[in-house]
């Protein structure tokens, strides 16, 4: 699964967009923030016990936490053994591949590295706009 993962996230954010390992993992640090629903994606909970306030939790956690799959009917998630947290298979691809790894170290080191990364990959990705959209199907 982390193969193809790995695949995924560099196809979507390197090869289309044009992003590289750092940009990819700043950004990815944006799932500090909210929650996923089932109704919206199929996949279920908060990353951060914190979901409202924006910070380098999400590196902490995807270092610190022992993450296990979650035994449901949804999609494949991880989930912590409180099981108050989740992850999706992206996010432990982060310390999984050591591309992303030694920016998740980083990121989970320095909140205002985070935040500064951060601000410059969200600026490049707001400023490559959007074209040719269409609706995805939501599983």
């Amino acid at each position: 699964m982390s193969a193809m993962s790995v695949f995924f996230i560099n196809v979507l954010f390197f090869v289309i967009t044009g992003f590289d390992d750092q940009e990819i993992v700043a950004l990815s640090g944006a799932h500090a923030l909210g929650r996923c629903h089932t109704t919206a994606s199929g996949y279920d909970g908060p990353w951060t016990p914190l979901p409202t306030k924006f910070s380098n939790l999400y590196f902490t956690l995807l270092n610190q936490v022992k993450w296990n799959k979650r035994d449901w009917s949804g999609p494949f998630q991880y989930e912590d053994e409180g099981k108050s947290l989740m992850m999706l298979p992206t996010d432990l691809v982060l310390i999984q591949d050591s591309g992303f790894k030694k920016y998740v170290d980083i990121y989970a080191g320095d909140q205002e590295k985070f935040f500064s990364d951060f601000s410059l990959a969200f600026n490049k990705l707001e400023e490559l706009g959007t074209k040719n959209l269409s609706t995805a199907k939501w599983y």
